[in-house]
C-alpha cells in the first residue's frame, strides 16, 4: 500500500471536496421529500401492461404454499418448492405476469448491470444460455415467463390481483390469504417476496401536481406517447422538449435514448452517478457451446467470493464489479480482511477508493466536450456512497447540441413545477413532458411498509411486534410467533450486488425446510425462542459499523438521504459465511429449531 506522502492527490483536500459536496445536498427533510404511488398520485402506479377489463370469481379455496411475488424471488421459492416436491403452489402478483422489476420496468435502454450469465436464474434447469453479456429487459422477462412455464407455476397463480392480509389460523394451522379480489385463500405455507424494487416513488416538488403536460415514472414508461420500445426509436418524441428528473442507474440507460430521439432534453442532476465502462456484448456461441454441468453455480460463486474478498485463483466474470471489489465492504459486510489492523485497513480502502473516483472522474473528463457539463458530472464521494453504473454511452449523449444538463445541488432539487415549466435556480426551463427517473423505496417490502399486514398467533400484528420488540428473526426468514410464514429479502441475514444469487440461496433454503417438515409431518415450521435470541445476539455481535462511512457519504437510498442507521442488520461475515452457516445448519441438526413435532 502506498504511503499518503506518495500518492499523486491529497488525501485531505479530497476529504474536503467530498464533505463539501455531500453538505451541498443534504436536506432536513431526509427520505421525507418523496411522495409515495397513493392518493392523488395513485394514476402513476397503475398497471399499463395488464387488462383493465380484467374480472374474475374470487377463490374460496385451498393449496399447500402461497407465494406472494411473481418476481424472481416468488419464482426462485416457486420453482424450489416444486423440486422439494410440493404440488400446490399459488403465486400471487400484483402485475399482470411474472417478472416483477423486469416486468414494471420496461424503459428504453434497460439491461441488467449484473452479467447475465449469473443474474439469470435457473439456466441450467432451462437449458438456456443469455445472448449477451449483459442482457437486455425483455430476455430478462422472458426468461422469469421461462421459468414458470418449467416449473408449472402458471397453472394457479393468480395476476392483477394484491393480497391485502395474511392471518394465522391457529385451530386449523394453517393461513388464510386475504386479496383485493375478495379471495380467501387458506394454505400451510406462506412465501413472501415482494421485492426490494416494488414502489416508486416520486419527488415533493411543489407544483408537481399543476403541471398541463405530459408526466410519467420509468417504471410506467408511456410509450403510447413516446413511440419506440425498449430499444428505443421514441418518434413520438421528435418535436418534444422532455426533462428527465434524477440521474441514477435508470437515466444512465434512458438519457441516450431521449437525447437521440427528443428535440430537446434537459437532465435535472441533484447528484452525479459514477459512471464506468460497459463493454457489453454478444455472447460467444463457442464459448456457450464449452460449459460443462456445473457452469452457473461455479460462475456465480466465483463471482460472489471475487467481491467480497474471498481469495480466488481466477476471475470468471471479470467486470467492473469485480475489479473494484476492494470497495465493496462499505455495502457488502466482509470477514475477508478480519486479519488487518482496522486502521491499516481503512486507509488502505480510502486510497483504493479515491484511485478508483479520481480515474472516473478523468474518464468524464476525456468524454465530455464541454468543460462546465464535465465538471458538473464529476462524482465526488467514496465508490460505494452510491450503485456503481456502467454504460458507454451516457456520457457520450451530452456532447449532442440538443441535451442539456441543470445541476440542482445547490436548490436541493428542483425548486418546483409549473403549468408548463421545470423551474431550478429562478430559471424556467419550459418543457412537452417530464419523466420521473427518482427510483423506489428500496428495501420497503409490502410488510415493512405496512401495506401487507400479517396477523399471527393471537392476532398479533408482525410489522407491530417488531416496532415494539426489535426485529427479531431466526436467519431472516421466520420469526416466532408466525408459522410457517417464510420471508425472502435482505434483513437480518447478507444480501450481495447480484441479488438474484442470494435470493435463490434463500428460496432454497425455505424449500429444504419445508421438504424436511413435509418429511417428518411436523405440526408447523417455527422458530424457538432460543433459536431466534441466539440469531439476533450473532446479528448484534457481527454487525459491521457502516455508520461512519454512510455518514460522510453523498445522501441517496444507500445512507437513508443523509440520515444513516445507527445500527446494521445485516449478517456481518458477509454472504459466503452466510450461505456456509445455512449448508451447515440444515445438515447439522438445525431443523430442531423450527419443526414442532408432529401431535400423531
Amino acid at each position: 500500500m502506498p504511503e499518503p506522502q506518495d500518492l499523486d492527490f491529497d488525501l485531505e483536500a479530497l476529504r474536503a471536496k467530498y464533505r463539501a459536496e455531500r453538505d451541498r445536498r443534504i436536506r432536513p427533510d431526509g427520505s421525507g421529500q418523496y411522495r409515495h404511488l397513493a392518493g392523488e398520485f395513485g394514476a402513476y402506479d397503475e398497471d399499463p401492461y395488464a387488462d383493465r377489463e380484467f374480472t374474475r370469481e374470487p377463490l374460496l379455496d385451498r393449496v399447500e404454499a402461497v407465494v406472494v411475488g411473481g418476481g424472481f424471488g416468488g419464482l426462485l421459492a416457486g420453482a424450489r418448492l416444486r423440486q422439494a416436491g410440493v404440488q400446490e403452489i399459488r403465486v400471487i402478483e400484483k402485475g399482470g405476469d411474472f417478472g416483477g422489476t423486469w416486468y414494471w420496468n420496461r424503459y428504453p435502454g434497460i439491461h441488467c448491470d449484473i452479467e447475465s450469465y449469473i443474474y439469470l436464474p435457473l439456466l441450467e434447469e432451462l437449458g438456456y444460455v443469455p445472448e449477451w453479456k449483459y442482457a437486455p429487459g425483455e430476455e430478462i422477462r422472458e426468461h422469469a415467463r421461462a421459468i414458470a412455464r418449467h416449473f408449472g407455476l402458471y397453472d394457479q397463480s393468480c395476476f392483477q390481483t394484491q393480497v391485502t392480509e395474511l392471518r394465522w389460523d391457529d385451530e386449523q394451522s394453517e393461513w388464510e390469504v386475504a386479496t383485493d379480489r375478495g379471495d380467501r385463500v387458506r394454505a400451510r405455507y406462506v412465501v413472501v417476496s415482494t421485492g426490494t424494487l416494488s414502489q416508486a416513488k416520486l419527488p415533493g416538488i411543489p407544483g408537481i401536481e399543476t403541471f398541463r403536460g405530459h408526466t410519467f415514472h420509468t417504471s410506467r414508461w408511456d410509450y403510447a406517447y413516446t413511440g419506440g420500445d425498449a430499444t428505443g426509436g421514441l418518434t413520438g418524441l421528435t418535436d418534444k422538449r422532455v426533462a428527465l428528473i434524477g440521474t441514477g442507474a435508470t437515466a444512465i440507460q434512458v438519457v441516450p435514448h431521449l437525447g437521440a430521439d427528443a428535440a430537446r432534453v434537459y437532465v435535472f442532476q441533484r447528484t452525479p452517478s459514477s459512471v464506468d465502462v460497459r463493454g457489453n456484448r454478444p455472447t460467444d456461441p463457442e464459448w456457450a457451446k464449452s460449459l460443462r454441468p456445473g457452469w452457473q453455480r461455479r460462475r456465480r460463486e466465483n463471482f460472489l467470493k471475487v467481491v467480497t474478498g474471498v481469495r480466488q485463483d481466477e476471475d470468471l466474470v471479470n467486470d467492473a464489479w469485480t475489479s473494484s471489489a476492494r470497495l465493496q465492504e462499505k455495502l457488502i459486510p466482509t470477514n475477508a480482511y478480519a486479519d488487518v489492523p482496522t486502521e491499516e485497513r481503512e486507509l488502505a480502502y480510502e486510497i483504493a477508493d479515491f484511485q478508483k473516483m479520481n480515474e472516473l472522474r478523468t474518464r468524464v473528463e476525456t468524454v465530455v466536450e464541454d468543460p462546465e457539463t464535465a465538471e458538473k458530472l464529476k462524482p465526488w464521494y467514496r465508490y460505494m456512497c452510491k450503485r456503481p453504473t456502467f454504460s458507454d454511452t451516457y456520457l457520450q449523449t451530452f456532447n449532442r447540441p440538443g441535451v442539456t444538463l441543470v445541476d440542482t445541488a445547490d436548490t436541493h432539487g428542483v425548486e418546483c413545477i409549473t403549468e408548463n415549466a421545470v423551474v431550478v435556480g429562478g430559471t424556467e426551463y419550459e418543457v412537452d413532458c417530464i419523466v420521473f427517473a427518482t427510483g423506489f423505496d428500496v428495501g420497503r417490502s409490502g410488510v415493512l411498509s405496512g401495506k401487507l399486514p400479517v396477523y399471527g398467533r393471537g392476532g398479533a400484528g408482525l410489522l407491530e411486534t417488531w416496532m415494539t420488540e426489535g426485529l427479531k428473526t431466526l436467519h431472516g426468514f421466520t420469526a416466532r410467533g408466525f408459522p410457517n410464514l417464510f420471508l425472502l429479502g435482505s434483513m437480518q441475514n447478507a444480501a450481495s450486488v447480484n441479488y438474484v444469487h442470494i435470493l435463490d440461496e434463500q428460496a432454497t433454503h425455505v424449500a429444504e425446510v419445508v421438504a424436511e417438515a413435509r418429511k417428518r409431518e411436523a405440526r408447523y415450521v417455527e422458530p424457538t425462542a432460543e433459536a431466534q435470541d441466539a440469531w439476533v445476539t450473532t446479528i448484534r455481535q457481527k454487525a459491521a459499523d457502516l455508520y461512519k462511512f454512510q455518514a460522510e457519504c453523498t445522501p441517496g437510498y444507500y445512507n437513508n438521504e443523509g440520515s444513516p442507521r445507527e445500527r446494521s442488520e445485516s449478517y456481518g461475515d458477509g454472504p459466503v459465511a452466510f450461505h456456509e452457516l445455512l449448508r451447515r445448519w440444515r445438515s447439522e441438526g438445525g431443523m430442531r429449531e423450527v419443526l414442532a413435532e408432529s401431535e400423531g
